[in-house]
């Protein structure tokens, strides 16, 4: 469903009058351009079906995401926080299509309002936001790839009160304290306080769940802590 300009800009501008005008706890449901979605997106979800490649879906996730911008857009600008599955839907898909950032924009909006996730995702939203975010940063650290550290850092605070199962919230903690020794070693101790920070974090990580796997980094954080320490040490 390809839009012109000039019909995202209407599709952006009722979506905002119409959220605005829906109350909290109240749901989307009969309104126009929320209708309008959602038959969209059960369509796009019917051709994501026939994709069996996760990568592959996260490619045409990526080419899908586009034609939502303008109610996405129009719901953060006005929106009161009415139960909305379209937009936590684009949240997640845009965590897939590893569009981060863009996914914080929605996410920051479902956890201030507190909309639910649909049945199908089995998480609570900060649940959900947390993993999705520290399981990607953690996949590209094992490949040897950097994540962005204030994508983590963002996540991290964003869902600092949410519940959520410990082994989860030490998914984050792990990928933070990993993200935050990149790149020191025997030459660069980074800034002050930098690889005991780190070291914080893993500790942190580690008590939240003892098996999250940070116990080696932990192990190597501390033997570089106490080399940059000198023999005062």
């Amino acid at each position: 469903m390809a839009l012109t300009l000039a019909q995202s800009t209407q599709l952006r501008k009722r979506a905002a009058q119409e959220a605005a005008r829906t109350a909290p706890a109240a749901l989307m449901d009969g309104l126009t351009s929320y209708e309008l979605m959602l038959a969209k997106l059960q369509q796009d979800q019917l051709r994501l079906k026939q994709v069996q490649s996760q990568q592959n879906k996260a490619k045409v996730k990526g080419e899908l995401l586009p034609e939502y911008v303008p109610y996405v857009d129009g719901v953060l600008a006005a929106g009161q926080g009415a139960q909305d599955d379209v937009l936590v839907t684009i949240m997640v898909w845009r965590f897939d299509a590893g569009d981060y950032a863009g996914g914080l924009d929605i996410a920051e909006y479902v956890i201030r309002h507190n909309l639910q996730t649909p049945n199908r995702f089995n998480r609570t939203t900060g649940c959900l936001v947390a993993e999705e975010v520290a399981e990607a940063a953690l996949t590209a650290q094992k490949a040897g790839s950097v994540f962005a550290h204030d994508i983590l850092t963002r996540t991290a605070v964003l869902t600092a009160e949410q519940d959520m199962p410990d082994e989860a919230r030490a998914k984050l903690t792990l990928a933070l304290g990993r993200s935050t020794l990149v790149g020191l070693d025997e030459k660069n101790p980074g800034q002050p306080g930098q690889i005991q920070a780190g070291i914080d974090l893993l500790k942190s990580a580690i008590q939240q769940h003892n098996s999250c796997g940070g116990k080696k980094d932990l192990e190597r954080a501390e033997r570089l802590l106490k080399k940059h320490a000198g023999p005062a040490s």
